[in-house]
Order: C-alpha cells, then structure tokens, then sequence
C-alpha cells in the first residue's frame, strides 16, 4: 500500500485505509524521520480505534496504554530515549508485542530485532512538504 502527497487534513481517511487495508493485524511499526507525522498518524489511528483516553507521545514512559469504548487495550511505544534492548525488556515487551492487542511502535528502528515475526512495517517520509507513506505486511 503506498500513498502519496497527502496532507495533515487527510490523515484521519488515512489512518482508516491503513487500518482497513492490515484488517487483521495488531501490530504496527512506523519508521520515519522527526517531525515526519509518526504520532500525529497514531493519534488518528486510535481515534478511528475509539480509543477514548488522551493519546500522546509516551516519549518519557516509552510506552503508553490507552482502551477503546469496547474496553480493548491499545499500546503505544516511542523508543527514541531506548539506550539499549535491554531496557526493553525491562518494560517486558513481550507481554505487549504478544498481547493480541493493537500496538504501535515509533522508533522501531532500536528495537527491530524484537519484533514478531508479522508486523504491518508503516514508512513515512516527506519531502518538500510532500508526504508518503509506505506499509508493507512483514512475515506470514
């Protein structure tokens, strides 16, 4: 799925094609440079989720959890201060890659080799204030 020259506004409809497009999928990984959109997309994403709880960047947490009107957990990573994989596994990522809930990783690059062995890989690049985002279904 590849989608380009989208603006700020439209995220929201791309949020739900991306959600549509990876139905059965829980796990999502986004890469991109800063500033790229990779939080304000998850955002979109748990809205179109009915996530009912204040979404935001859980930078300083690295992890956030927030639930739906039907009560299902979303979580939501930001490894950026990951200084090692070991912190990770700190947190006990595993009970939350592998939880069968929706979880949505920024900063994936650090801890890519934990990932399960399926994940929606989202790619978000901009360039001259034009946006693209690539997702790929990784795994079987």
């Amino acid at each position: 799925m590849k989608i380009e020259n989208y603006s700020i506004e439209q995220l929201h409809e791309v949020a739900r094609k991306l959600l549509t497009t990876f139905r059965e999928e829980r796990f999502f990984a986004f890469f991109g440079k800063m500033g790229v959109g990779k939080t304000t997309l998850i955002k979109e994403m748990c809205d179109v989720l009915e996530v009912v709880d204040n979404v935001c960047s859980p930078t300083f947490a690295i992890v956030n959890e927030y639930s739906t009107v039907q009560g299902e957990s979303v979580f939501h990573f930001d490894f950026y201060r990951l200084k090692s994989l070991a912190e990770a596994y700190d947190i006990g990522y595993e009970e939350y890659f592998y939880s069968g809930c929706y979880c949505f990783t920024e900063w994936t690059e650090k801890v890519e080799e934990l990932l399960p062995d399926r994940y929606v890989r989202v790619t978000m690049t901009e360039e001259n204030e034009s946006r693209t985002l690539t997702a790929e279904l990784i795994g079987k």
